[in-house]
């Protein structure tokens, strides 16, 4: 094994079959910052704008900021920002070196330099992937005002900790300085992304608005001035005005976006192949499969890249290709998540070679297909086809324990919003509310017949608080804490389906709770 790393200097030494940067990597300038730079940014935005560089678009260079850990600052530092995309399918591996990564910041470390990063004038494009937890919504789906880092955030806002504060505080910044405001790029998995994350940062900036207000300094509330970004008062420089979130509201661009590829979790044995291809160490190659997809809304006042050139389908409105991916994929994907894991299988190649869970995805997705816009012209019987093909890549072993994080921040969208479009067209949505039963029955099996931390979710310690119950107390409760169809006419009608596949599922297992979908449990 060579100790020598993947870097500037070891690029035009590796192998021939390796593909590397097209490109001068030191005449690149910085046009992006991302935030949340982890595997599937590295896999998909990432690989897009390296495309971009390549074909001579050289002021797109991506600032890569980590909101929480250091870990990949740490891994890929020392390697000029560098790292492998290994795209594997089950007929063999492609390596690629992409180099659009410039720089990595590490937020808890030095808040200041990301807002200075996010400031800068050459910054037009803001891009996230923080994971659904990470926008901090409250059960109702708004802003959680009383989250402690929000709150953080709102008494200090020159030192914040969360996506909401350093995209406030920088765009406060930028009109008080007089540049133009970034685009804010949403790239996770919600509903209408870029629409939600407009709507939460206009809440957090009117909080801020209505703290200054109130703070009795009036030169505070009405720090809109150009000359403040200069004056050397630094309490003034970043105060932003009274008026900031209708500055949000009106004068910045947050077009929505859809994204998919699927990208596991890279382990210990992946880095030693990759080294031994390469020749020199990656700390953290990333592993994804052939397919990536990027659908965006094209509205970016400040400019962006030729996406478009390089497969990214730019649109008016991504509702339909959101509205698909988020019910067929990463519904069907939760739901061999779950299952799988109350199967004992521990990727999901495995899980969807179960002709039992492949005869649910098969119903699952005949549930879900109908409460798609039918005037969209989307070709569901073509995608639903691929994602089997996808499903089926043995060779990518996507861990069932990653899929299933965070279930209560996912199934909303993913599972619940078409079970109640199902129910208001007067249809059941029995395949559908075992995925939401799927999730409660794995959440309890963690220390028993899984792992005690296979997977984890933002109330599990509430969830461990309800302790024992009945199944439809437990689903109440659930429902409760996840704030699952809150309000809604037919909660109660999605608690009782659940409760009674819960009930099955803790009596005789997936065998029983398929068996009264009427699918047979024989296994491969």
């Amino acid at each position: 094994m060579t100790n020598r790393r993947l870097s500037n200097s070891t690029l035009k030494a590796l192998p021939a079959s390796v593909a590397i940067p097209r490109y001068d990597r030191g005449g690149v300038a910085p046009g992006i910052v991302h935030l949340g730079v982890g595997a599937f940014h590295r896999a998909h935005q990432a690989a897009y704008v390296d495309d971009c560089l390549a074909a001579g678009e050289a002021d797109w260079g991506i600032v890569g900021v980590s909101l929480r850990s250091p870990d990949t600052r740490d891994a890929l530092a020392p390697q000029d920002g560098l790292y492998t995309l290994a795209i594997r399918s089950s007929i063999g591996e492609e390596l690629r070196v992409v180099g659009s990564i410039l720089s990595l910041l590490v937020a808890p470390e030095d808040p200041a330099a990301v807002l200075a990063a996010l400031t800068d004038q050459r910054t037009r494009i803001v891009t996230l992937t923080i994971t659904e937890k990470a926008y901090l919504r409250a059960a109702g789906g708004g802003l959680d005002s009383t989250h402690p880092d929000i709150v953080h955030d709102l008494a200090s806002p020159q030192m914040p900790r969360t996506a909401h504060g350093f995209l406030t505080e920088a765009l406060s910044r930028r009109r008080a300085a007089g540049i133009q405001p970034f685009t804010v790029l949403c790239c996770d998995n919600l509903p209408a992304n870029g629409a939600t994350l407009h709507r939460l940062l206009v809440e957090f900036a009117a909080l801020r608005d209505s703290r200054l207000a109130t703070s009795g300094d009036a030169r505070l509330a009405t720090s809109g001035d150009a000359r403040l970004a200069t004056s050397g008062d630094a309490r003034l420089a970043t105060s932003g005005d009274a008026r900031l979130a209708a500055h949000i509201a009106d004068g910045v661009a947050f077009p929505s976006s859809m994204v998919d590829r699927i990208v596991p979790a890279t382990t210990d044995a992946d880095r030693a192949r990759i080294a031994v291809e390469l020749g020199v160490e990656d700390a953290w190659p990333v592993m994804t499969e052939p397919f990536c997809q990027w659908v965006v809304e094209d509205d970016f006042p400040a400019g962006r890249p030729a996406w478009e050139k390089f497969g990214v389908t730019m649109v008016g409105d991504v509702g339909p290709f959101e509205d698909m991916k988020l019910r067929l994929l990463n519904g069907s994907h939760s739901a061999i998540a779950y299952l799988g894991l109350l199967s004992g299988y521990d990727t999901v190649d495995r899980a969807f070679a179960d002709p039992a869970i492949r005869q649910f995805v098969d119903g699952l997705w005949a549930e879900a297909i109908p409460t798609l816009p039918q005037d969209a012209g989307l070709d569901t019987a073509g995608y639903t086809a691929q994602l089997a093909e996808r499903y089926s890549n043995t060779a990518l072993a996507h861990r069932t324990a990653q899929i299933a994080n965070d279930g209560s921040q996912k199934l909303p969208q993913r599972i619940v919003a078409s079970a109640l479009d199902r129910l208001g067209a007067g249809d059941p949505p029995a395949h559908l509310m075992l995925v939401v039963a799927a999730w409660i029955a794995a959440c309890e099996a963690r220390g028993k017949t899984l792992p005690e931390a296979h997977f984890t979710d933002p109330i599990d310690a509430r969830l461990t608080a309800l302790g024992s119950r009945p199944a439809d107390e437990t689903v109440t409760a659930i429902f409760d804490l996840a704030g699952f169809a809150k309000d809604h006419s037919h909660r109660m009608t999605l608690i009782d389906l659940t409760a009674a596949h819960l009930e099955r599922l803790r009596r005789g297992g997936t065998a029983a709770a398929l068996a009264a979908l009427g699918i047979g449990s024989e296994k491969p």
